[in-house]
């Protein structure tokens, strides 16, 4: 036997080991959901420690998420099974790539979410899988600043800046606390909170008159605002240190401090401008792309994951609620009651003006927010003319959607092909 026949054979050996190996691996779950070291253990232990056939859980941030997930589908194979992720990167795909999980006989309680999940078509290309959205809280010493006639869980933009205002004039302290830091979520603010309360869109509307307008609210509120604000990220740190009394963040960025001192915070809804209560519900997903090579098993675990059961303790793990109908345990976070009760009261409040995440955005994802990032930079921060930032920072935006096309998503009026910046 020549020593090239020796070495193919040799080579055939190792891929048929390896083949027999691949089978026999874990399920690889590929997410950029849970990322922080204690969700993503408690997301093993916890969530997925009860699947049978084990489950190897790698979260990432969304760019070598893709990368990696784009690279398996333009080779035609490779070993991720299941992908979790955010509306908006499953929405930039083509639903070709990711299978119809409609035969799974399991599916999410919310009618608007299965529609979402369809993609544009008949079939459901992921399954919803676990929600939340950003909220309010404050250190009860702040409420009796409260403005008079305020109601809390109905704020308004006005009573919000006049709150704080009060509080810094009976402290001397500027407590208004806001995710501004380099991992701070301040761009999901601009995007789901301010635009659609002041003007009812978000790409359309971005150099409005409406916008200059919530520009100048935002300013004044920043007036009131902790200036070390430009180095805070998770806001349940500054609540528990008494950096800041009044703040806004996402509900698992602002769980330690309930859970820690559940007694000392309230949390709440987020406030409402003219054109409503704006907020952003946050829906992730699963689904199955067709380069995975254990496609059963991956099916298996999206059941596994919509079970009632491991939607709760999805729940403990994360603080992103049930999409499923469950009842809720009395043993839960205080964090998760008070989360829960804020959002729901956001979410059902008569002035209600919901925005989607963007969506149909693909990798530049990050261009798009650093639109809205750089307006904040320069606007509130440098103190350069409002109308003047937003033109320049239009060009930019009009960029982004004509380079992706992606069409509009709520508030903003819909669109065919790329969403318009008027």
């Amino acid at each position: 036997m020549s020593i090239h026949s020796k070495l193919a054979g040799a080579v055939s050996g190792v891929a048929m080991l390896v083949g027999a190996v691949t089978v026999q691996a874990e399920t690889l779950f590929w997410s950029t959901q849970a990322r922080p070291a204690e969700e993503a253990q408690a997301m093993r232990t916890e969530v997925l420690g009860g699947f049978d056939g084990g489950v190897d859980y790698q979260p990432n941030e969304d760019g070598p998420w893709l990368t990696r997930l784009q690279a398996e589908l333009q080779a035609g194979s490779g070993s991720i099974d299941l992908l979790g992720s955010l509306h908006g990167n499953f929405s930039a795909m083509n639903p070709d790539d990711l299978m119809d999980l409609s035969d799974l006989g399991v599916m999410s309680a919310s009618d608007t979410f299965n529609d979402l999940a369809k993609l544009g078509t008949d079939g459901l290309h992921y399954m919803p899988w676990m929600q939340a959205s950003y909220i309010m809280a404050a250190n009860k010493e702040a409420l009796q600043y409260l403005p008079e006639g305020a109601d809390i869980n109905a704020l308004t933009y006005d009573q919000l800046i006049a709150w704080a205002a009060n509080v810094e004039e009976a402290t001397g302290q500027k407590k208004f606390g806001f995710p501004a830091g380099p991992k701070g979520l301040k761009h999901r603010f601009f995007q789901g909170y301010l635009y659609p309360s002041y003007t009812d869109g978000v790409v359309r509307t971005f150099a409005s008159p409406e916008a200059v307008t919530a520009w100048e609210k935002f300013k004044e509120l920043w007036s009131h605002t902790n200036p070390a604000s430009t180095n805070f990220s998770f806001m349940q740190e500054q609540l528990l240190n008494g950096d800041a009394w009044i703040v806004f963040d996402h509900t698992s960025r602002l769980a330690q401090a309930f859970n820690e001192r559940p007694d000392d915070f309230v949390a709440f809804p987020a406030p409402a401008g003219p054109t409503g209560r704006g907020f952003m519900p946050v829906l992730a997903g699963v689904a199955i792309p067709r380069t995975a090579p254990d496609v059963e098993g991956a099916k298996a675990l999206v059941t596994y994951l919509m079970q009632p059961e491991t939607q709760i303790a999805t729940l403990k793990a994360t603080n992103f609620f049930p999409v499923v109908e469950v009842e809720l345990p009395d043993d839960l976070p205080p964090s998760v009651k008070a989360a829960g009760e804020a959002v729901a009261t956001m979410s059902g409040s008569p002035d209600a003006n919901p925005g989607l995440l963007p969506a149909g955005l693909g990798s530049m994802g990050g261009d798009f927010n650093r639109v809205y990032v750089d307006a904040f930079e320069r606007i509130v921060l440098a103190g350069q003319p409002i109308e003047r930032v937003l033109e320049d920072q239009k060009k930019q935006l009009e960029k982004i959607m004509t380079e992706t096309g992606a069409p509009c998503w709520a508030p903003d009026a819909s669109s065919e092909g790329a969403c318009p910046v008027e």
